[in-house]
């Protein structure tokens, strides 16, 4: 008797599915990526987190032989970008450089978001950790960290500082030393870093909190000098800037990181395949350069790593919204 061919049908079919979930990784790892890449950047050209990304994509652009692209949106706290790369198809074409206000602080002020942290992305690695100082203008207002929190706590808030926007690092980690402190001031939100920079140079507002690289041009040419370092110790590149302990403040620290994710969605296999590329791409001899240019440390996870770090800055964070130093909105 002569096979049906609708049983050799059948049986052909049924050996496709068997053999479906190893041929789906094959053809991820042939087929990605398959046309140019968005790297998405919350900052503007030219400042630190830029300046890392630009270096990535170089890398990554050079492994895959297809062009990273860098798009640089920012503004409200990094939430107009990511509700862009929400609406993106979950194939590894699109990655976002977040940061503590999209993955932390936004989800803990907004009471709606264009985006859910937890249900729209993929974690792939943390990418950096910066430091950040205490700046006033040259010669400012107040002496010393001390004397600044000594006017604080004589009139509060009539001690302000600028910062780019509700939730920013800028902001969140003040508020973080003005809570240890036990002090209240004034926050004056820039939608710009010119912006906030002119107006601390002009001594309109008191100090900021940046990273020693973001200001590095307005340090040399004083018109900026730093109060105190928020690190555990003095930073051997600047060992004449004290601690903000050292200082006379409490002993915190203001070290944002930011991090690399990608759609939710993403098949397992393609996540897999971008985070060792992309930790690759982290150990290169020159991003590791332009990193160091920033004064940026450079890191790599795990994306159960990265979502370890989210957890425990929420947990960090939630007394300074219950506390109402940080609004809610």
């Amino acid at each position: 008797m002569r096979p049906d061919p609708r049983s050799r049908v059948r049986r052909a079919w049924l050996l496709a599915a068997a053999w479906a979930p190893w041929a789906r990784p094959l053809r991820a790892e042939v087929a990605f990526p398959s046309r140019p890449v968005r790297l998405v950047v919350p900052y503007s050209v030219g400042i630190g987190p830029d300046v890392v990304a630009r270096a990535l994509a170089a890398e990554l652009q050079r492994q895959w032989e297809q062009p990273v692209v860098v798009e640089n949106k920012p503004g409200a706290s990094g939430i107009v970008a990511f509700a862009d790369v929400r609406q993106t198809p979950p194939d590894g074409h699109t990655l976002f450089v977040a940061d503590t206000a999209t993955l932390v602080m936004n989800p803990l002020l907004h009471r709606s978001l264009p985006y859910d942290p937890q249900a729209d992305l993929a974690p792939l690695t943390l990418l950096f950790r910066a430091t950040f100082a205490l700046w006033t203008a040259v010669p400012g207002r107040h002496p010393t960290l001390r004397a600044l929190l000594d006017a604080a706590r004589a009139a509060p808030g009539s001690v302000s500082y600028a910062m780019l926007g509700n939730g920013h690092p800028s902001h969140v980690a003040v508020e973080q030393m003005a809570m240890a402190a036990d002090v209240r001031l004034l926050a004056v939100p820039f939608k710009e870093a010119s912006a906030l920079f002119g107006a601390v140079v002009a001594g309109d507002v008191d100090f900021t909190a940046f990273s020693m690289h973001t200001v590095a041009a307005l340090v040399a040419q004083g018109r900026l000098r730093p109060l105190a370092v928020a690190a555990p110790s003095r930073l051997p590149d600047h060992p004449q800037v004290p601690t903000i302990h050292e200082a006379g403040g409490p002993p915190v620290e203001m070290r944002p990181w930011a991090a690399l994710v990608t759609v939710a969605g993403t098949p397992a296999p393609l996540l897999e395949r971008l985070q060792r590329d992309l930790a690759r791409a982290l150990a290169s001899p020159e991003v590791r350069r332009m990193a160091d240019t920033t004064g940026f440390e450079l890191l790599s996870s795990t994306p159960q790593q990265l979502r370890d770090r989210v957890a425990a800055d929420q947990a960090l964070y939630v007394p300074l919204v219950r506390d109402g130093r940080v609004a809610r909105i």
